[in-house]
């Protein structure tokens, strides 16, 4: 019986691949790196991947988040006298300001609104009072003042937990409304009314949050400009004011210039110009 004659063997590639499979490999290779290469071609198709499309990208956006606020950096993003021009003064003190106009005990009973607001307008008097207006920071913070004929401007500096930051900013939204006008009582039976007013400061930041705070008294009348920025998990606050009324204007600038020291501080920046510093 005669045998069948083998089919003849094809000649193998490197490594014993087949010569078709070794083109097909080849020509698969080129087709991607082609391809890459069309993507990088410019943005005349506007179909590219470009370094945009990639500082876009979730993880870019994790690289790029600010680090974390020092001391050192708070300080450097505190506003000077020439960022609120006008004849500002710069204090040593200013830590340790407190205006008696501010103490006394909200009377519930003469509340226009909800009498269970009255822990509010309590919270801001005394939040006024002792410079903590949106809570006490969670890490590092600063703290400068000015001073003008008998007008002072307070501005601080510092990180706060995100959630409890929004909460204090949706808080002080809150207090137009919940106290718009109530009666404090100081500890010898002196009667004031408080006025709170919305007054919205300039676009600056992620968040913001203003208001004028007028106290009278049967002698005095104090009158605050208040404004609260956030900047990621910072924020800047502003008190402007005094016996011889608002400072709408100096206010607006120390949110405007201070705003941006504090970015600045963020990116790794040195901002324009650095913060006097008292020995």
């Amino acid at each position: 019986m005669s045998r069948r004659p083998s089919p003849p063997r094809r000649p193998k590639g490197r490594g014993g691949i087949p010569p078709v499979r070794v083109l097909a490999c080849a020509l698969t290779a080129s087709a991607l790196l082609a391809t890459a290469a069309c993507s990088n071609d410019g943005d005349d198709d506007g179909g590219s991947s470009s370094a945009s499309d990639i500082a876009a990208s979730p993880l870019a956006e994790e690289s790029a988040t600010p680090a974390r606020l020092t001391e050192a950096g708070a300080r450097a993003a505190l506003i000077t006298p020439a960022d609120i021009e006008d004849d500002w003064t710069q204090v040593k003190d200013a830590a340790t300001w407190r205006d008696s106009l501010l103490v006394g005990s909200v009377d519930v009973a003469d509340l226009l609104t909800a009498k269970t607001n009255a822990a509010d307008c309590q919270r801001l008097l005394d939040s006024l009072y002792s410079d903590d207006l949106l809570g006490k920071p969670s890490g590092a913070s600063a703290l400068t003042g000015f001073e003008e004929g008998q007008s002072r401007l307070l501005y601080q500096v510092a990180a706060y937990q995100r959630a409890d930051l929004d909460a204090s900013l949706a808080w002080l939204k809150s207090l137009p409304v919940k106290c718009d006008q109530f009666t404090a009582t100081d500890s010898k039976g002196g009667r004031r009314t408080v006025q709170v007013i919305d007054s919205p400061p300039p676009e600056a930041g992620d968040a913001r949050q203003g208001l004028r705070v007028t106290v009278k008294s049967t002698t005095s009348t104090l009158t605050l400009d208040v404004a609260a920025v956030r900047v990621g998990t910072d924020a800047i606050t502003v008190t402007a004011g005094g016996l011889d009324g608002g400072e709408t204007d100096s206010a607006e600038q120390a949110v405007k210039q201070g705003t941006q020291r504090l970015k600045d501080v963020q990116a790794g920046r040195t901002p324009t110009a650095n913060p006097g510093q008292f020995d």
